[in-house]
């Protein structure tokens, strides 16, 4: 089996900066410098003069250090791992790397939001990026896609008035990072097409707990091309391993300020720790023959194939092992390109993609400086390069010989591959017809897939929803757009339309409204195809400890977590440690003002004094296991913690009342005993926790 990523690895020897501790401090040129903190002047307190050519290097490289960042997807987060096909590919596609299951192959994954800059935060609501670039035997192959299946729009000459709209306002630049403005609302109110991507966006799915924890989509339908030449439809889906888990927008506001690089971190602390994040990727296969047997056209990138007509088939894993060493020359210069194909992989006539095709390529020329970007380590194809493309802004390579074909004096290389069966062969497709501005009729009907995710979702995620259209359109300050929009939502849903109404003092849409009935089950975050393997691995669990704390309970049920995987920390008012019942010390590992419930994913009250009463729990412990308790969090309790999640009121809820005897209620554990955890209690914690969230349970008080 082929080492991962070893091809990649090596490559990239050559790049790596020399050990600065080798030798002395130099200029660009390799020159000596003995003083850098003072710039050569005349006289102590003279002018700095020009001829100070370690100065002016120094702050000219400073000035040019940052190259214009990406209009879209400009924050983002990456990491280098390895792909692997389960078995061969070979009856629908040729391409190498989804041949043989002994071969592993190296990759560069891209994570990101759309909208904001790169100072923006991780959790706004938001599309986010999944670009995969794998390092085939055949060439760099670039998958593209977004943790949405559907686009906005359908024609990429929309494009630029899509990301316009949804932008900061251009008068004042305001809102960063968010979508609750005038011009985007405006702009879904005038082009329906939008409709399926917004109730993405509206929902849970636009603010994910982790990029380890998010599905990836290829959008648009591609096509597969066997050894034979026979094509086949293919739309690609990323699933993680660890199940798709979402934040709920409370959490994700607060989160902007508690740690706005939180997906990010995520991301970087579990490679480190060698919790190495897994995706399976699947593909939706549609025979050519197919092609129009749907109620909608599958060039219609704003469509998805319900699972339910055409189930998703896994094809192979990929793992995330390796965090970049430099950021910028990594993650910041990684270029994608839907472009980057290999044989065996082609395109369809999906407009969006033709333009994609297209804007790629351009926009990575202007971004990067020149034509030379694929000569990037991070962009650099393991698969060799020849060809007579030369010269231009970053050459790095020292060419020789003739830069022409045909060619005579340099032997006639490089040479075309004539009939090589390897090399890439565009799939015979006829084209002809009119040269016309106009949309096929098959891509007018805007909102039966919108409708169609309503009605797939639990009555939480619809309630979800709901809130979500009405924060954004609660900050929109023109009531016709407002009204505009609500009109439209009425043709996905009557009942949608008049609780967003509702909610923005705008008038109820009146007359027949719509009523679809499709619904596609495996859309819900209530599904169990997202579920993952069950496991709460890197889950992160906050104990809530202070003077007095049964410690044997802390540490029964942290090493059992533990042992699950999970991350778990203990958390007092103040940093250092707290002295136990035993009157021994226990380390607490973060303050609470420092952090928040948001952070966690479940959190444990374990017990003290026995007459402590709830009163008098410190307020910051109060209110974070409210907010826990809120967001449907796992919440458990021992001893007479018990008493804290009593202290909630939640009406009907059971808990514990007797010694030796957990009871587990909607994701609340509690158990009144003393002394450590039963392993009853800790199977209820570890099974809350895999369930990540409890949405069924009763309000608290306050």
């Amino acid at each position: 089996m082929t080492a991962p990523d070893e091809h990649k690895q090596e490559q990239r020897e050559d790049h790596r900066a020399a050990d600065p501790a080798g030798g002395p401090l130099t200029t660009d040129q390799g020159v000596v410098v003995d003083h850098t903190d003072d710039s050569l002047a005349a006289g102590e307190r003279g002018p700095t003069l020009m001829e100070d050519f370690h100065f002016r290097e120094k702050l000219t490289r400073f000035d040019h250090e940052r190259i214009p960042e990406r209009v879209v997807h400009a924050r983002g987060a990456g990491a280098y791992g390895y792909f692997e096909p389960y078995e061969s590919c070979a009856e629908f596609t040729r391409a190498a790397f989804l041949q043989d299951p002994s071969v592993r192959t190296p990759v560069f994954v891209r994570f990101s939001t759309v909208q904001g800059p790169k100072g923006s935060a991780d959790t706004v609501r938001d599309v986010r990026g999944f670009a995969t670039k794998f390092y085939t035997s055949e060439g760099n192959y670039d998958l593209v896609g977004n943790n949405f299946p559907v686009f906005f729009i359908q024609d990429g000459i929309k494009f630029p008035d899509f990301v316009h709209a949804v932008k900061p306002e251009p008068h004042n630049d305001i809102p960063t990072g968010a979508s609750a403005h005038d011009s985007l609302w405006d702009f879904v109110s005038l082009q329906p097409e939008t409709l399926h991507a917004i109730m993405w966006l509206m929902s849970d799915r636009a603010i994910p707990r982790s990029y380890r924890m998010m599905q990836g989509f290829g959008v648009h339908t591609f096509r597969f091309v066997n050894a034979e030449g026979k094509g086949t439809f293919v739309k690609f889906h990323w699933k993680p391993k660890l199940g798709v888990h979402s934040l709920v927008w409370d959490e994700a506001q607060e989160c902007q300020g508690r740690d706005p690089d939180f997906n990010r971190r995520d991301l970087w602390d579990a490679i480190e720790a060698g919790e190495y994040p897994e995706w399976e990727l699947g593909v939706q296969l549609v025979p050519e023959e197919d092609e129009f047997s749907f109620d909608f056209d599958l060039l219609d990138a704003t469509k998805i194939i319900p699972e339910e007509q055409v189930p998703v088939r896994p094809i192979g894993r990929m793992v995330l092992n390796r965090n970049p060493e430099n950021f910028f020359a990594e993650t910041e210069q990684v270029a994608f390109h839907t472009a980057n194909v290999v044989p065996g992989i082609d395109f369809t006539n999906d407009p969006l993609l033709q333009a994609r095709n297209f804007s790629y390529l351009d926009t990575q020329l202007i971004r990067l400086g020149g034509p030379n970007f694929a000569q990037l380590p991070v962009n650099r194809p393991v698969a060799p390069v020849r060809n007579n493309q030369r010269d231009g802004y970053h050459q790095s390579t020292i060419h020789r010989g003739t830069n022409y074909f045909p060619n005579s004096l340099g032997g006639g290389c490089p040479a075309h591959a004539g009939g090589d069966p390897e090399a890439y062969r565009h799939y015979a497709e006829r084209v002809d017809g009119r040269k016309i501005r106009q949309r096929s009729e098959s891509f007018k009907d805007h909102h039966s897939q919108a409708a169609l995710f309503w009605n797939s979702m639990a009555d939480w995620e619809k309630q979800h929803i709901v809130e979500a259209f009405r924060f954004e359109l609660g900050k929109v300050d023109a009531r016709t757009v407002r009204a505009r929009t609500v009109e439209e939502l009425a043709k996905v849903d009557g009942e949608l339309a008049a609780a967003v109404a509702r909610g923005v003092g705008v008038p109820e849409p009146s007359g027949s409204q719509a009523a679809h009935k499709l619904a596609s089950p495996a859309l819900s975050l209530d599904a169990e195809s997202l579920h993952g393997d069950g496991s709460i691995r890197t889950r992160q669990i906050a104990v809530l400890v202070s003077d007095g704390v049964d410690a044997e309970q802390v540490t029964s049920v942290r090493e059992a977590l533990a042992a699950e995987g999970a991350i778990v920390e203990a958390l007092a008012d103040t940093d250092g440690t707290v002295t136990g019942a035993d009157g021994e010390t226990y380390a607490v590992d973060r303050a609470l003002p420092t952090v928040a419930s948001v952070l966690y994913d479940a959190v444990l009250v374990p017990g003290g004094p026995v007459d402590t009463p709830p009163t008098a729990v410190d307020p910051d412990a109060m209110r974070f296991v409210r907010d826990a308790y809120r967001h449907g969090k796992p919440v458990a309790a021992l001893g007479s913690g018990v008493r804290v999640v009593a202290a909630l009121e939640p009406e009907g809820l059971a808990v514990s009342t007797e010694f030796h005897r957990a009871v587990s209620d909607r994701g609340v554990v509690t158990d009144t005993s003393p002394g450590a955890a039963s392993a009853e209690f800790i199977q209820a914690f570890v099974d809350a926790i895999a369930q990540h969230r409890h949405w069924d349970r009763p309000p608290v008080r306050g």
